[in-house]
């Protein structure tokens, strides 16, 4: 699809086929003991999983489904968490970002409209589709960091999202995928990758998220390893167009 399509799908006004939701999920951070932001995850109306809406996103609406995605999440945020420096977490689809400057006019209309600081957005990259054009990829994280937004590689270390990305370009964060996370407390594989990533990653001035987290020995072993951000459902589960309680204990047992 060309650049000049691509806009005018985002021009258009057509409505999306299909309606959604979104869930938030809270990353925690455990050296302050708080809420470090709220990743906003697509759900269906009615409860149905990602997949299910994600499954509805074809080349006719992939640009006004991203943009519908930043739009929603914003807005729902901006009511749940309007003020302080929480921040609010997006996914992106990197194929879907035809040109950055025209891309993010309308994250940052939507931002200015309910009053939510661009400077709290993250927008994750992910890799349920392969980067066409990394160098591409690379043009969208430089000009994000310099309009103040944070900017993270999801599911680090999973499918296509590796140490080649991270050579390219360095974002603000990853996230480290759940399949080096689970089990880690009683794999040495798995705890000396993970030590080693964060390695790099300190190196390079990236911070490390650990996604997924599910149980007190994961925990254990990924804080044991260096890290202090978190989120997993070891301390609460998405929940749709609200925040979630958070598991009190498991913050306190961690502090």
């Amino acid at each position: 699809m060309t650049k000049r399509s691509g806009c005018e799908q985002c021009r258009s006004g057509e409505p999306l086929p299909f309606a959604f939701t979104m869930a938030f999920h809270p990353i925690v951070d455990l050296a302050k003991g708080d809420v470090w932001g709220y990743e906003a995850l697509v759900r269906g109306t009615e409860g149905q999983g990602a997949g299910t809406i994600l499954g509805q996103v074809d080349e006719s609406n992939r640009y006004r489904f991203d943009q519908a995605c930043r739009t929603k999440a914003i807005e729902l945020a901006g009511g749940l968490f309007p003020a302080g420096d929480v921040r609010l977490s997006i996914n992106i689809l990197p194929n879907a970002v035809y040109e950055p400057a025209a891309c993010i006019r309308a994250t940052l209309e939507a931002a200015r409209r309910i009053g939510f600081s661009h400077q709290r957005i993250m927008f994750e990259f992910t890799e349920n589709e392969r980067m066409i054009d990394v160098a591409h990829v690379q043009r969208i994280v430089a000009d994000y960091r310099q309009r103040g937004f944070l900017t993270a590689l999801d599911d680090f270390g999973a499918g296509y999202a590796g140490l080649g990305l991270l050579a390219r370009f360095q974002p603000d964060l990853i996230k480290l995928d759940m399949e080096l996370i689970r089990g880690i407390a009683g794999s040495p594989a798995r705890r000396a990758i993970v030590s080693g990533v964060i390695g790099i990653a300190r190196a390079l001035g990236v911070a490390v998220i650990a996604e997924g987290v599910e149980t007190p020995d994961e925990l254990a072993a990924l804080r044991e390893a260096g890290i202090t951000l978190f989120q997993g459902y070891l301390f609460a589960r998405p929940t749709i167009a609200a925040l979630p309680e958070l598991s009190l204990s498991e913050m306190r047992r961690a502090a």
